[in-house]
């Protein structure tokens, strides 16, 4: 069974947990996330620690229930996991930009970068999301961990690094693989 989903979640002060039917919602001081729970798992608020459990412990058709149920206990405790911690604390990713002329710039709520094309790329912010820029930085923040991670990803989509100079938009602390350049073979 999974190892992870036997873990409570310690509620931290500030946040309201709510359990309805298939839904958990959570309230804090950086705003409010829903989650709609599998009906596999349940979830309950236990002296201020989310709980989550195996409701379906059927082992019909040869344990696939079983195997399913598993990867839903761990996964519901980890999707609820963040949203609490999103609603308290909140994430953010970073991206730095390298290359010659390479820049981001903010536009209103939106980001626009300068990365070699001919025009200016220009990135609206959901509902959410902020970003920072400073000098080569880039910075989304925001309470949802998958909506962070995938605008984060679209921004490093505009210019992936490339591998001889490795000029485009990173991750921080992303390294790069370099690859030799073409040598001028000589003649002897």
């Amino acid at each position: 069974m999974s190892r992870i989903g036997k873990n409570p979640i310690e509620i931290p002060e500030g946040v309201q947990v709510v359990v309805e039917e298939g839904k958990v919602t959570a309230k804090g001081p950086k705003g409010e996330l829903q989650y709609d729970v599998d009906p596999i798992v349940g979830v309950a608020v236990e002296e201020g620690k989310i709980v989550c459990t195996v409701t379906e412990k059927d082992s019909s058709e040869r344990g696939r229930k079983k195997k399913i149920a598993a990867a839903m206990w761990g996964t519901t405790r980890a999707r609820v996991a963040n949203i609490v911690q999103g609603v308290n604390e909140g994430f953010s990713k970073e991206l730095e930009l390298h290359g010659v002329g390479y820049k981001a710039t903010l536009q209103g709520k939106g980001l626009e970068l300068k990365v070699g094309y001919s025009h200016p790329v220009i990135i609206e912010a959901p509902e959410g999301i902020s970003f920072t820029v400073d000098k080569e930085i880039i910075k989304v923040e925001g309470i949802d961990t998958c909506l962070v991670g995938q605008i984060a990803a679209d921004i490093r989509s505009v210019r992936k690094p490339e591998p001889y100079k490795g000029k485009g938009i990173r991750y921080k602390g992303e390294h790069v693989r370099r690859k030799v350049g073409k040598v001028m073979g000589t003649t002897v």
